[in-house]
């Protein structure tokens, strides 16, 4: 009786993560622990945490899935939300992995490809201005 007391007392208490991304879902059971940051820094979750919602900013968080390694999830920026043993993130787009390095690497990727892809959309716009301006310019000289 002793020993089934103990082993009770002592079971990893676990929960679940959803998370939703505009393109991709994932349900993930069995995590014992959640590790993510928001203005005010790091936290963690566990099992029958209180009820929360908070907005992780751009960055990295983990999760340990029971008896599993830590997994990494590269998000930019999302929406936490944990109720009734569910921890639900709500973001754009996230990669998920259990190599921090191939992750790192694959985050790094993306944003290299995002920063080129808004230098073109700026300039694209600079081409526009210029073009209505010059417009502009011919209207008032017919005026």
């Amino acid at each position: 009786m002793l020993h089934a007391w103990f082993h009770a007392k002592h079971i990893m208490k676990t929960f679940a993560i959803i998370i939703r991304g505009s393109l991709e879902y994932d349900y993930i059971e069995d995590v014992t622990s959640f590790i993510g940051e928001d203005v005010s820094g790091s936290f963690g979750v566990q099992a029958n945490h209180a009820r929360m919602m908070t907005p992780l900013i751009f960055g990295l968080a983990r999760f340990k899935i029971k008896d599993g390694p830590w997994q990494y999830l590269a998000i930019p920026g999302a929406i936490l939300y944990f109720a009734d043993n569910i921890l639900t993130i709500i973001t754009r787009r996230y990669l998920k992995s259990a190599n921090y390095e191939q992750l790192a690497l694959e985050l790094r990727g993306i944003l290299l490809a995002e920063e080129k892809q808004l230098f073109d959309i700026k300039e694209n716009i600079r081409r526009l201005d210029e073009a209505v301006l010059k417009r502009l310019r011919g209207l008032t000289k017919n005026i």
